[in-house]
């Protein structure tokens, strides 16, 4: 079973009941559950219940860390059906404690006025080096978590256009802009395309925050954890499909990171944005 057949039993929810949905976790040696797999299970559990409409926002909490060995049970409240929006709020229950809760908001599809800010001018996806040349190039310099990250199959390729970032150790501008797709076709069904960017739009966020201060998550010397986690939708795309992710950071400060994202396709629309606040905690030395 490929990478990405895995994430896609992963995000095909069991259903237990009206309004009631059982997620598993991959079994990769992780410690707690990832929480773009959190997100995108649980945007999955609200899709379920909606008709007609697709999902234009989101807005989750981390409470808990997730344990990968339990299943995540999920739980929608319908609290509203309107004519042009409907709204649900899922919570993610383990061990009979919730470790995450999520609003979304699904709309009928309008026209309206339109608009967006220009992509930046960065290397295109094949001007970059692939995972495997990075590899073969890279990997005997990468630090030990790093390379252990880089070696396991995963279900979304990323390109980075500064991959010299996680080895040097330099501080930078608090930016970084990453390709990412998924490693293999998707079903064309555009509800599995939003949860599965849901999933994605997780990755190397909160590395945008850390990389002014010339670190990133995977440092030894880092506690790093997501608090919350927004996104919304503007237009259709194909997640197995080229996307570019740009991302800053305007604030650190107090052991947290605020971060933000925009979302290109290759021809330079701007289909998502996503904004999230993570722990950047430096760890004990004692």
């Amino acid at each position: 079973m490929s990478a990405v057949d895995d994430l896609l039993r992963i995000l095909d929810l069991e259903p237990l009941e009206v309004n009631l949905f059982r997620g598993q976790s991959p079994q990769t040696g992780w410690q707690r559950v990832f929480g773009g797999q959190v997100v995108g299970q649980a945007l999955v559990a609200a899709t379920r219940t909606v008709e007609g409409r697709f999902p234009h926002s989101l807005h989750g909490y981390f409470m808990r860390p997730g344990d990968p060995a339990a299943p995540i049970i999920y739980e929608v409240d319908r609290i509203r059906d309107g004519r042009s929006f409907v709204t649900r709020r899922v919570n993610g229950i383990q061990h009979g404690q919730a470790i995450f809760s999520m609003a979304a908001s699904f709309h009928l599809d309008e026209e309206g006025y339109a608009h967006q800010m220009d992509a930046p001018d960065v290397p295109r996806p094949d001007q970059l080096p692939s995972e495997k040349v990075l590899k073969e190039q890279m990997m005997p310099t990468m630090p030990q978590a790093i390379r252990s990250y880089f070696e396991r199959e995963r279900p979304i390729e990323l390109r980075h256009c500064d991959p010299m970032r996680y080895v040097d150790g330099k501080p930078r501008p608090p930016e970084q802009s990453v390709w990412i797709r998924a490693t293999a076709p998707l079903p064309d069904d555009p509800a599995i395309h939003q949860c599965v960017l849901a999933y994605a739009s997780d990755m190397t966020l909160l590395d945008a925050a850390l990389v002014a201060h010339g670190s990133t998550v995977f440092s030894g010397e880092i506690q790093a954890a997501s608090l919350d986690h927004a996104l919304w939708f503007h237009r259709p795309f194909r997640a197995d499909e080229w996307l570019l992710y740009t991302q800053d950071s305007p604030f650190a400060g107090g052991a947290r990171g605020f971060t933000r994202g925009r979302i290109y396709t290759e021809a330079g629309e701007l289909v998502a944005s996503v904004a999230q606040e993570g722990l950047i905690r430096r760890r004990r030395k004692d």
